[in-house]
């Protein structure tokens, strides 16, 4: 019987000498099968616009493709993200036929900006649940934490067949425990996670202040981790920084090991350019890949993402791979931090205007109401928008780092709660910094 694995990458296969490079690559990277039968075909798409190209332009390829290797014909569905909790709910799918088969060890880049991590990952394969458990892998969006994730699924799934592993983001999961509590199936989604050798979470910064979430994976994790299964989980931020974290929570996932994942050095960027291009079967001069790699430096996704885009105005629109072709189709993702990002001045001066408060208030020692929330809301700007540790935002208001974790949690709370006046001012304020860069 074809695994699911095969069975997709005989289908892609067949798209291949049928669309375009580019219309595969776009509509069909992130799809997978979902779940299969004698009858029928689900397969995953990432977003409605995806699902709606796929059902209106290709299944009648999909179609002929399984007809190819199974001979007959099966009925074609497609989930989109957002239909994804209330379906594996509603169905029997199995965990273990999610995994993006290309997601390997093999296939990632190593460099010194990940290999801490790549290696914890690795070592929690030949040893589950003995080395390192929990393993928190936290970095910024588009370094291959998901990468990882996937590459320990594959690889413990290859050794260990008989593993029941679930991959799960923290939405997804929150959206699934939604589901259940409505439709009354909470037996049937604790049974999902708790019977778990390996659990996955993408993303876990995401359950920090939904108290319903985090209390059904704290008792999720208890469970996992006392039974010694195998717990790896993501963030953009290490633990001690998810201020609205549970402590409880905290202290478990410190419990483990902590690895981080920086943006690449110019050398990895290199690497991951010519893998990719590589991978596509395209080839880039070395002057392109340089000035890819200097321009490009935010992170792997960004990287691979712009070798997509060559490739498309290469094959589509028969652009010659020279180096001003080449930067003119990229010139809206060149990264300049300098450019992009604010400053603290900038936002402490912008939160100043709109409160109609004085700077210097702002960074004084005052803690009346109207002085107070927007300070907290400067420093909760400053975090969000530049990234900068608690240290040094602590610094341009004369204060230490727990101060701004109070801030932050402050103004997460009521972000949490839905507080219009808050999401309000954040998002005229942030409209205003914007349109000073």
């Amino acid at each position: 019987m074809y695994s699911n694995a095969f069975i997709w990458a005989k289908v892609i296969s067949y798209l291949d000498e049928r669309l375009t490079p580019a219309i595969v690559s776009s509509f069909f990277d992130q799809s997978y099968i979902l779940e299969r039968t004698d009858d029928a075909l689900t397969i995953y798409s990432p977003s409605e616009f995806c699902k709606d190209f796929i059902t209106q332009r290709c299944l009648g390829h999909i179609r002929d493709a399984m007809r190819d290797l199974v001979g007959r014909d099966l009925e074609i569905v497609v989930v989109c993200e957002e239909e994804l909790a209330e379906y594996r709910l509603s169905h029997e799918v199995q965990p273990n036929a999610s995994f993006h088969s290309h997601f390997t060890f093999d296939s990632f880049v190593v460099g010194p900006s990940n290999r801490f991590a790549y290696n914890a990952a690795l070592a929690v394969t030949d040893m589950p649940a003995t080395a390192y458990n929990p393993l928190f892998i936290y970095g910024p969006s588009g370094l291959g934490k998901t990468h990882l994730l996937y590459a320990i699924a594959n690889r413990i799934r290859e050794k260990h067949p008989e593993f029941h592993i679930v991959y799960i983001s923290s939405e997804q999961f929150t959206n699934e425990l939604i589901v259940a509590l409505r439709e009354k199936t909470n037996l049937e989604f604790r049974q999902k996670y708790r019977n778990a050798d390996l659990l996955l979470m993408d993303d876990v910064q995401f359950i920090g202040g939904k108290q319903s979430t985090e209390e059904e994976f704290f008792h999720t994790f208890n469970e996992l981790f006392e039974a010694h299964k195998q717990i790896v989980l993501t963030s953009d931020r290490p633990p001690m920084e998810i201020s609205t974290l549970a402590e409880r929570l905290r202290t478990r996932f410190e419990g483990g090991l902590i690895c981080d994942i920086i943006p690449p050095d110019y050398e990895t960027r290199m690497a991951i350019i010519q893998n990719k291009a590589g991978s596509l079967g395209l080839e880039l001069p070395q002057e392109i890949c340089n000035y890819i790699a200097e321009n490009i430096t935010n992170n792997v996704r960004s990287l691979e993402g712009t070798v997509n885009i060559i490739r498309a105005y290469h094959e589509l629109n028969g652009m010659p791979l020279d180096l001003p072709n080449v930067s003119r189709a990229i010139k809206d993702m060149y990264s300049d931090a300098s450019h992009n990002l604010p400053t603290a001045s900038l936002i402490i001066s912008e939160v100043s205007r709109y409160f109609n408060v004085e700077e210097a208030l702002l960074r004084g020692r005052l803690k009346s109401n109207n002085i107070v929330m927007p300070r907290q809301i400067a420093m909760y700007l400053i975090r969000e928008l530049t990234h900068q540790s608690y240290k040094t935002i602590g610094r341009e208001f004369g204060r230490d780092h727990t101060t701004v974790i109070s801030a932050l949690q402050k103004v997460e709370s009521l972000i949490a709660k839905g507080d219009k006046q808050i999401l309000d001012q954040l998002r005229d304020i942030t409209s205003n910094i914007n349109g000073k860069l």
